[in-house]
This record gives structure tokens, C-alpha cells and sequence, in this order.
């Protein structure tokens, strides 16, 4: 493989808002948000002077209830949370309370309740997204993303998660609204800067025809004005900077990260402006250019 300094040639959109941030959580953000939640509870309660066994006493509750609850093992309910203040005189705190725990629960989906409607819904359910954003930026350890991918590769992931999942066959009806979202690549006021490990393109994914289809789509997609395309080569040095998990950000308002267990959300600026410090990151040590098409070409002569 060419040896290069990782930085040169990189577009600034890949570089934008370098700052010295810590590498983002992996997985944690909900948990460490219901634990944030359950703390600011505990507070509320030292505060009017309970103890936990006085507060659950009054409620009707088991003792350990509200250990659970202040601990962020289990999520109060809005009437948990409207007795709590009530039995610790914040009333005044409710409203503010139950906003902050419905946001909490809107952070992490998981997928059987995204999809029980099926996939096309649950496409469509991320469209008013896509319709805002003007700045996207992704990064994949494992897949092409979706924003690049072919009719045929995402018609191949959908099948597949389909199978896994037990889901309706609404596999076109899902692959018809993804094609739409593809109509934002040629929007001159979009944007769309792309990070893929260099094992993405090796991992096939339908069978070769369709991955040859990807690959090729990938060298013509990475000439359009719109899109900055960076590939992670294998064997670089990524002390820096480990693989991390898979991401999209949304101008500078949203992440949304897939899990194997289901769809998270952040919108803290603090966590979003964590998650565009890693990107930069990850720019530094991407090829682009003639670089990244090379190694495109190459993983398309394996593949044959």
C-alpha cells in the first residue's frame, strides 16, 4: 500500500472543527443520561430531607424502587415522577421533570419498536431528518453508508435484516423511500462527507455482481461536487484513533448512532460537538482522491 502523510490532500470538509475533545462514548449516552436523570432525582429527595425508605414509604413503593430509580437501573414513569416532586415539595419541578425524561426515553429505539410497522415506515419515520440537514457527515466500520449505497446493495441489507428480524416483506416500499433520500446527492445546497474503513469494501455484501455494482457506483458517487469520499486504510496506525461505532451527524443538531439492539439519538450539543471531534479525527488518517479510488479499484480486482 502507497505510504502518504495522512493529512495532506484531505478536504477541509473532512477537517472542519478539529478540537481537542475526548474520544465520544461508545454506547453509553442513554444509560449515562438515565443515570444523570436518577442522580438530579436523588437530589430533589436529600434536599427535602427524605430518606429513600421514608420517600417509597409514601408513595406505596418498595424501598428499593427508588435506589433503582436514583441509580438509573429503571425509568420512573410521568406518574412516578409527579408523586416524587409531590412528596418532596418541587412541584414546581414537574413539568420540567417529565420533559427532561421523555427526552431521555426518545434517545434510544429499539429496532423491533422502529420497525413493528415495517421497514418502509421506519425509513420514512427519518425523512424529516434528512429533509433539513444541509451538512451530512457519516462514518462506517462495516457498511457503505446509506447516503452512497446502490438500489441492489441496499436491496440486499434490507433482505437481510428482514430475515434476522422476522419483519414484513416490505423490503421495495423501504428501498423506493431510500431512493428518494438519494435526490438529496445532487442538491447544490447539500453536502455529504463520507468515512468508510477499508474493510467495507471487502465485506460483500447480496453477492459479487452486487458488490462489484457498489464499488463501482463508489468511484463515479466520489466525483460529484457534493460528497468528500475518505477511506481508513487498513494497517494504518490508529492509536489516535480506534474504529469507533457507526454514525451519521446532522448539521451540527443531531447524531444518530445504529446499534445491534436499536437506534440511539443525541442531540446534547456537548455530545454532538464529541461526536464531530471524532470525525475529524477519523478525516486525518483517511486517503481521498486518487488515493481512495485506488483502493476501490484494487478491492474491485479481488472481488473479481
Amino acid at each position: 500500500m502507497e505510504s502518504s502523510n495522512p493529512t495532506q490532500g484531505v478536504p477541509t470538509e473532512l477537517t472542519r472543527g478539529l478540537q481537542p475533545l475526548p474520544t465520544p462514548p461508545a454506547f453509553s449516552n442513554a444509560q449515562k443520561a438515565k443515570r444523570d436523570f436518577g442522580a438530579r432525582l436523588g437530589e430533589i429527595r436529600k434536599t427535602a430531607g427524605l430518606t429513600a425508605r421514608a420517600l417509597a414509604s409514601s408513595c406505596g413503593w418498595h424501598e428499593s424502587k427508588v435506589s433503582r430509580i436514583e441509580n438509573g437501573k429503571t425509568s420512573p414513569s410521568a406518574d412516578d415522577i409527579r408523586r416524587w416532586a409531590s412528596r418532596c415539595e418541587a412541584t414546581d419541578q414537574t413539568a420540567d421533570l417529565i420533559a427532561s425524561l421523555e427526552a431521555i426515553e426518545g434517545m434510544f429505539i429499539q429496532w423491533r419498536r422502529m420497525e413493528r410497522g415495517g421497514l418502509r415506515r421506519a425509513h420514512e419515520s427519518v425523512m424529516p431528518i434528512w429533509q433539513r440537514t444541509r451538512r451530512f457527515r457519516t462514518y462506517s466500520p462495516w457498511l457503505i453508508p446509506g447516503a452512497v449505497q446502490t438500489e441492489s446493495y441496499t436491496r440486499a441489507l434490507l433482505r437481510g435484516t428482514a430475515a434476522r428480524r422476522g419483519l414484513p416483506d416490505d423490503v421495495e416500499g423501504a428501498v423506493q423511500v431510500r431512493n428518494e433520500r438519494l435526490q438529496l446527492l445532487h442538491q447544490k445546497d447539500r453536502t455529504f462527507a463520507v468515512l468508510i474503513e477499508e474493510a467495507v469494501l471487502r465485506n460483500v455484501m447480496g453477492d459479487t455482481d452486487v458488490m462489484a455494482g457498489q464499488l463501482g457506483y463508489l468511484l463515479t458517487v466520489s466525483e460529484l461536487p457534493s460528497v468528500s469520499l475518505g477511506i481508513l486504510p487498513l494497517g494504518a496506525d490508529r492509536t489516535a484513533m480506534p474504529p469507533v461505532e457507526d454514525f451519521w451527524i446532522f448539521d451540527d443538531a443531531q447524531v444518530n448512532v445504529e446499534l445491534i439492539s436499536g437506534y440511539l439519538t443525541i442531540t446534547q450539543p456537548g455530545e454532538v460537538a464529541m461526536y464531530a471531534d471524532a470525525f475529524a479525527r477519523l478525516s486525518k488518517l483517511a486517503v481521498v482522491g486518487a488515493r481512495a479510488r485506488r483502493l476501490i479499484a484494487t478491492a474491485l480486482e479481488v472481488l473479481e
